[in-house]
């Protein structure tokens, strides 16, 4: 009966959360433990390129993040000619692009808004888009995004990690959860972005 108490209370609950709040959480709620469990990133897996510290030798400063799409690699540069490297999902034939900005945000479990030109292609193809999609576990923007410069483009996660190391995307730099996860926590709005083809 208790159970069934909390259980009913939860639903309730759940109901009046504002879709804001509902997306925020972005989880279940766990009737064993009777408390809202949120998953750290999509269970669809790791990267299949590890992520792994390696020398580096260029003439950028630390915190910029080098992104080299022929390679399909991020580096995010370290003190001490050192730098992170990630592997990356990147612009398809086509979406391949390159420039110089700026992190201008940066958000946990973003939500995704397709832009029109993105929806009209899928929509010759049979596919419907969604105007808009809330932050959350099955959101293809993943669990992290950083937000480059004016652009529409995204350094962000993805449900389909098996698709890192791949030109896959209409622009964005995709990585796996777990790493954009890793990356987000040491990259601060302001960090400089470039992006070589």
């Amino acid at each position: 009966m208790k159970t069934y108490f909390y259980a009913v209370i939860a639903i309730l609950a759940g109901s009046f959360l504002l879709p804001a709040e509902v997306s925020a959480r972005a989880g279940y709620f766990d009737h064993s433990t009777n408390t809202w469990v949120t998953p750290k990133y999509h269970p669809g897996g790791k990267s299949p390129v590890r992520r792994k510290k390696v020398n580096f030798d260029g003439p950028y400063s630390p915190g910029t993040i080098v992104i080299d799409t022929s390679e399909r690699r991020l580096y995010h540069v370290l003190p001490n000619g050192k730098a992170m490297k990630y592997g990356v999902g990147v612009g398809k034939q086509g979406f391949q692009w390159a420039g110089t900005h700026r992190v201008t945000r940066k958000a946990e479990w973003p939500s995704w808004t397709p832009p029109a030109q993105m929806r009209a292609r899928e929509r010759k193809k049979g596919r419907i888009l969604p105007t808009y999609m809330p932050g959350g576990p099955n959101n293809p923007m993943g669990a992290r995004a950083l937000y480059i410069g004016s652009t529409l483009y995204r350094i962000h996660g993805t449900t389909e990690p098996w698709t890192i190391g791949s030109a896959v995307s209409s622009g964005c730099i995709r990585m796996a959860n777990e790493d954009v996860i890793h990356l987000y926590k040491s990259v601060s709005v302001g960090s400089k972005i470039v992006v070589k083809r």
